[in-house]
């Protein structure tokens, strides 16, 4: 099994399109067509479903997605060691990233990668469906790593390497009943209305956990994918919020209202735990724990 076939097995998987696979991995549409073909004689079983509109795996091929990342993936960590020895760290790093890191400069992170790492290319990808969307596609091979923010410390196909940790707050509305408050519970803001990020969010799996411990019901009556978007809803009145304390810095006409007892949100870095990760990968993930504050998650 050759594994520029696997490679472009994968492309049309993770692509969908035969026409944008083939512009991805520069290769003319026919020959991807004969590719494709060849390896599913080979294996015994079509691969693909061809429609009009759109391409998806058959049975065989989700069976076979994960295989062929994994395969890929120990082919390329043979030519990172080669390229090790031979005095330079090379490839690709598929970096997923959520929607808001304040926390801490991620920019800064990634100049100085680039620095010092310059032969990898960095492919950040900003979160297409919250923060367990980034989870899942470390968890597959589809990304190397992700900055993540999810409750607890396990979860499977990956290892999460805490970084930061703050606390969550209530944005409250100017004349809320709830706006002098130095501190409120859960319990304070039961039946009231919310402007939320969609579920599977890192603040809202937090927020979703505490409330369903607390036996806490409330309405959640806007969702906005985007948490500046959020503050200004509640600050026009739509609804209290609840926002890490990094992305509410320098808000004005909010008020910003303590949460007893504190509710936490921690951001981690990700990476597969099936199996090796990439060189790169290795190599990003020590200059984060060198970067990071030895109490950045106390």
């Amino acid at each position: 099994m050759e594994l520029r076939r696997l490679e472009h097995f994968v492309a049309v998987a993770e692509e969908q399109s035969f026409t944008r696979a083939s512009q991805r991995i520069h290769l003319v549409q026919s020959a991807l067509s004969v590719s494709i073909k060849a390896l599913e004689a080979e294996l015994g079983a079509p691969l693909f479903e061809r429609t009009t509109h759109r391409v998806e795996l058959t049975d065989a091929g989700i069976a076979l997605l994960p295989e062929a990342r994994a395969t890929l993936a120990a082919a390329q960590g043979a030519r990172d060691a080669v390229d090790a020895v031979a005095g330079g760290l090379r490839g690709t790093l598929r970096i997923g990233i959520m929607q808001s890191v304040t926390a801490f400069d991620l920019a800064a992170l990634l100049v100085q990668f680039h620095r010092e790492r310059p032969g990898v290319e960095l492919k950040p990808r900003p979160t297409r469906g919250g923060t367990m969307a980034l989870v899942q596609d470390v968890a597959s091979g589809e990304l190397d790593l992700a900055f993540v923010s999810v409750p607890g410390r396990k979860h499977p196909g990956v290892t999460l390497t805490p970084l930061v940790t703050e606390p969550i707050l209530l944005a409250v509305p100017p004349g809320h009943r709830l706006e002098s408050r130095e501190s409120v519970t859960l319990e304070d803001v039961a039946g009231e209305t919310f402007v939320e990020v969609p579920s599977g969010w890192g603040t809202r799996l937090r927020t979703d956990q505490a409330l369903a411990q607390a036996g806490v019901e409330r309405v959640v009556g806007v969702e906005v994918a985007d948490l500046s978007t959020l503050a200004e809803l509640v600050r026009a009145g739509l609804g209290l919020g609840f926002l890490p304390e990094s992305t509410l810095i320098g808000a004005d006409r909010v008020n910003l209202v303590s949460l007893e007892p504190k509710l936490m949100w921690e951001v981690s870095l990700a990476v597969p735990s099936t199996r090796r990760p990439s060189a790169a990968a290795l190599a990003f993930l020590q200059l984060v724990r060198k970067t990071m504050p030895a109490d950045a998650t106390d």
